[in-house]
């Protein structure tokens, strides 16, 4: 299992009014540890007010530096982003779990046409993935659509626009702002007539190898399907949701019995009774065991363990595949127990 290792901060940038980078510089002998595929996330972890927060934020830099950096957009009663945004300064120590993520870019020596739709801070892994394309290979071009309220909410404008001018014939960005008109950017939000304004008419003659997605559920879904419907495979098209529906507002009365649970973690073995109605890693943690974690909302990876004996029922997955679901991986924090004995083994993954 990964372990969190204690890093300073060695820079805090204000990128918006509402959203700053962290960097972390990452001493010789954390290198390897740390080494990371473009898109994936670092998960933090802070006592703020007397208490453990922990937050996954994906990575904007580029897997070829020496340095980490998130970006960090506050929201409305966010105990870690405001904290980020208002407290965190240089040479403050964060316990930081190394790279993780399944929404990656791995260069394959051969050239590709790559796009992405982003909103918001979804911006953050789509930035690492562009550096990589866009260096990976001298034919490789990347088109970006990007969608904010208004320029000044533009996370990472600075470095979009320094990756315009270095590859100005293959790297390809089209704002659209949904509170003001811009010249040469587009009106509204992310929406389907946004989608077929790229493949149908501005990059028309281009054949994309995979669109990558990140920001909002409806956004996420509502491009996922117009790509779709022009005739782009399910299998071309990733994504990455920042927000999503919630395992709390899942229905239980179904569930109504306890089941007797055994956690193998770090290759110690607990063991106690949850009532079902419980999410499994609620459950898990409430009996003071350090299962692995971050967002609690079934768009990370890190609860991710294997059911051995049992069986649990997930309301909510956007990670796992129907392949890793039938080799009996779960996300903990989305599954609730469903027979009297289940078994899960977190370091069988």
């Amino acid at each position: 299992m990964l372990n969190f290792e204690s890093l300073s901060v060695s820079k805090v940038v204000q990128l918006t009014p509402s959203a700053v980078a962290i960097t972390f510089t990452i001493p010789q002998h954390l290198r390897d540890t740390f080494a990371f595929v473009s898109g994936q996330y670092i998960t933090l972890k802070q006592t703020i007010n007397g208490e453990e927060v922990r937050r996954a934020y994906s990575i904007s830099s580029a897997p070829d530096t020496e340095d980490i950096t998130v970006g960090i957009k506050k929201v409305e009663g966010g105990v870690f982003s405001t904290y980020a945004n208002t407290v965190l300064k240089t040479n403050t120590t964060l316990e930081v779990m190394p790279p993780e993520g399944r929404f990656t870019f791995k260069p394959s020596g051969k050239a590709v046409n790559i796009a992405a739709f982003a909103a918001g801070s979804g911006i953050t892994p789509i930035l690492s993935i562009v550096k990589t394309v866009l260096s990976a290979h001298p034919e490789n071009t990347f088109v970006l659509v990007y969608g904010n309220q208004t320029p000044e909410e533009v996370m990472f404008m600075e470095e979009i626009n320094t990756l315009k001018e270095q590859y100005a014939e293959r790297f390809f960005v089209k704002h659209t702002y949904s509170r003001t008109q811009e010249s040469e950017a587009l009106f509204g939000r992310i929406e389907a007539s946004t989608v077929n304004y790229i493949v149908k008419n501005q990059f028309k003659e281009t054949n994309f190898d995979a669109f990558y997605l990140c920001g909002p559920e409806t956004m996420i879904y509502l491009v996922a399907d117009t790509l779709k419907a022009n005739g782009v495979s399910e299998s071309s098209i990733h994504f990455e949701l920042f927000t999503s529906t919630s395992a709390a507002d899942a229905n239980t009365e179904s569930l109504d019995g306890t089941t007797a649970i055994e956690v193998i973690l770090d290759d110690e073995t607990f063991s106690f009774s949850m009532d079902q109605k419980q999410l499994v890693l609620d459950a898990v943690l409430a009996k003071d065991i350090d299962a692995p974690y971050s967002c609690q909302g079934g768009v990370c990876s890190s609860c991710i363990a294997r059911v051995k004996e049992g069986e649990a029922k997930m309301v909510n997955n956007q990670i796992l595949t129907d392949s890793e679901i039938a080799e009996g991986l779960i996300l903990t924090c989305q599954a609730h127990a469903t027979t009297s004995k289940l078994t899960l083994d977190y370091d069988d993954v």
